[in-house]
């Protein structure tokens, strides 16, 4: 391990894949009882990328990772970390490791981190922690999501809302720190109103030793309740890392929230006072894909040029748990 010197961390490069295969409202209107204009108006979904039995995560996480090492210009055994933000792994006993082997980082340590819509924020947090000790220089944090697999596609509350992706940044470590500020929170008392529940059956195995045994029950969710949660707390978490940060709301160029619905997008920006061309938002094409949902709008922000060099990103995550977190960053290059 490297001796421990303060460092700074800059975002360098950024990836993103998603499947192929997508379902509309229209599709979906076979299958429930909606319709495109409902789901639109309480939304703003129009469509979710949904990944084939024939597909993994892991597969699509590694595409995600390719791009955003590619954009920052290092090579695979340059990475020291690879952080993945996932509730919804291949293997329950993490897939960070099996990305690492694919992607050739030879050198990186690799493990998953859980905290659900707003796990690439607590992955960056993370991530930075360990770069400004001094103990890793090049970091992957990637966000992934595979949704459908726990989707209850007959519960029309829950099936309109969620779809597939994934998305990657490359950190790397320089003199200039372009994590301005971040703030985090946990409210575990709240954890029924969104939750993806493990359920088991009695097994008695010998004499009166019984064991439960079974899976995972679909996503469960208190849409009102979460809604009320969401635009109280992600804009009060977003003034308090702004405040750390040492910037006013008005030195905010975008901002970019986990893509849940577009009625909290559209009340939190108004609670702040943010007007609605600062929003960046990919939730029409997409829907909620959870960790995956900020990579992947940031993604297509940078290569589309609307997120420039130095411009500051407010990020908010906000979701099961009940969890919620803010990162304020500037972005940037280690030559910009």
């Amino acid at each position: 391990m490297k001796s421990l010197v303060r460092q700074g961390v800059v975002l360098t490069g950024t990836g993103s894949a998603v499947p192929e295969k997508y379902l509309d409202n229209y599709q979906l209107n076979q299958m429930v009882v909606t319709s495109d204009d409902w789901i639109t108006t309480r939304t703003g979904i129009s469509q979710r990328h949904l990944l084939s039995p024939q597909e993994s995560l892991t597969t699509m996480a590694t595409e995600a990772a390719q791009k955003a090492i590619e954009m920052a210009g290092i090579a695979p055994q340059n990475i020291d970390l690879i952080i993945l933000a996932t509730s919804t792994p291949d293997d329950l006993f993490g897939n960070a490791g099996l990305i690492q082997a694919r992607l050739g980082a030879t050198q990186a340590v690799a493990f998953d981190l859980t905290a659900a819509c707003s796990g690439f924020v607590f992955g960056l947090v993370t991530a930075a922690q360990f770069m400004r000790t001094g103990a890793y220089q090049n970091v992957l944090l990637i966000g992934a999501e595979v949704l459908s697999r726990w989707v209850d596609w007959s519960d029309r509350r829950t099936c309109i809302l969620f779809g597939d992706g994934a998305g990657a940044v490359v950190l790397q470590a320089s003199e200039h720190d372009c994590l301005l500020g971040f703030q985090l929170h946990t409210n575990g008392t709240q954890n029924q109103h969104l939750k993806l529940e493990f359920q088991g059956q009695e097994k008695q195995l010998v004499d009166d030793i019984r064991i439960g045994q079974g899976t995972y029950q679909p996503i469960s969710m208190n849409g009102q309740e979460v809604y009320r949660f969401a635009i109280q707390k992600v804009p009060e978490v977003i003034e308090k890392a702004l405040y750390r940060a040492g910037l006013a709301i008005e030195q905010v160029d975008w901002l970019l929230m986990h893509q849940a619905n577009r009625r909290i997008l559209d009340a939190v920006a108004e609670r702040l006072g943010i007007p609605n061309q600062k929003i960046i938002s990919n939730l029409a094409n997409y829907g909620n894909t959870s960790a995956a949902s900020i990579p992947l709008a940031l993604d297509e922000a940078v290569r589309r040029g609307q997120i420039k060099a130095n411009d500051v990103v407010a990020l908010a995550g906000f979701g099961a748990g009940l969890s919620w977190g803010a990162a304020i960053f500037e972005w940037g290059s280690l030559n910009s």
